[in-house]
């Protein structure tokens, strides 16, 4: 199975004068955990997820102040539309993050999360232990 199959081809995107308040306000309209983030001022996608937004209110700061640009995690991984979902989620372990922004050249294609390839997998193993008869717990 590869990062296609599993990925969300409807990417959430936050502008990088976005307050972290209309980041999480977005991002739980969508109910998602994470959004690309396009910044001219870096080479390529960011992302700002649920964890650094609560790593700020954490930290006592004001998320009507703070801007997304301030949050934001540039170095990122990008995977390909053919990756395995192996190879995904071995970066994603490795790397310690739960989403991955898929492009095809320069541009975004897609997102992946990990709980995109826990349901693909669920889904794959459910599949193949009622095609094999195997027992379903």
């Amino acid at each position: 199975m590869h990062v296609r199959d599993a990925m969300t081809n409807v990417v959430l995107t936050a502008g990088p004068e976005h307050t972290l308040r209309e980041a999480a306000r977005r991002m739980t309209a969508r109910g998602v955990g994470a959004a690309v983030v396009i910044d001219e001022q870096q080479a390529g996608p960011c992302i700002i997820t649920e964890r650094d937004i609560l790593r700020s209110i954490g930290s006592d700061q004001a998320p009507d102040e703070e801007r997304v640009r301030e949050h934001l995690t540039a170095d990122v991984i990008l995977a390909t539309p053919d990756w395995s979902l192996e190879q995904a989620a071995s970066e994603m372990v490795r790397g310690g993050f739960r989403h991955i922004i898929v492009v095809e050249g320069a541009d975004v294609v897609g997102i992946l999360s990990m709980r995109d390839i826990v349901r693909c997998w669920t889904a794959e193993g459910a599949s193949s232990e009622l095609a094999t008869g195997a027992a379903v717990r």
